[in-house]
């Protein structure tokens, strides 16, 4: 065998390590049931906002203190906590996804994505 056959199989071995260690890490789209399960592993859980319940940020306390109530897809209700800022607009999101892990009694959240009523609608003219 080549020396550069060598090489390229090792090139190949370790690019195959790297797919699926990478694989092993991925988080996947779930709801709070599941993640209640696993409560080790992170989860996207997408869901709505629960309006009826309160929502507590006081930046004169904790401004990295967000906590709000969740309703998930198969309409599953949990708290959630966001140790960050409350997002602009968070009230105006047609759909929530939170990123993190059940911790307890509730949904501990690392990052929050929300998608918004599109600005860029178009008018109906009657």
């Amino acid at each position: 065998m080549k020396k550069t056959h060598i090489i390229l199989i090792v090139l190949i071995a370790v690019a195959i390590g790297a797919i699926v260690s990478s694989y092993g890490d991925a988080s996947t789209y779930e709801n709070f049931a599941v993640s209640a399960q696993h409560p080790d592993k992170e989860y996207h859980v997408v869901g709505n906002l629960n309006k009826n319940k309160e929502q507590i940020y006081d930046p004169k306390v904790d401004a990295n203190m967000f906590t709000f109530y969740m309703i998930d897809n198969n309409g599953t209700e949990s708290k959630v906590v966001l140790r960050s800022t409350k997002p602009q607009d968070f009230e105006r999101s047609e759909k929530i996804v939170i990123i993190g892990k059940m911790e307890g009694d509730h949904f501990e959240a690392s990052k929050i994505l929300l998608k918004c009523p599109s600005k860029y609608t178009e008018n109906k003219v009657s």
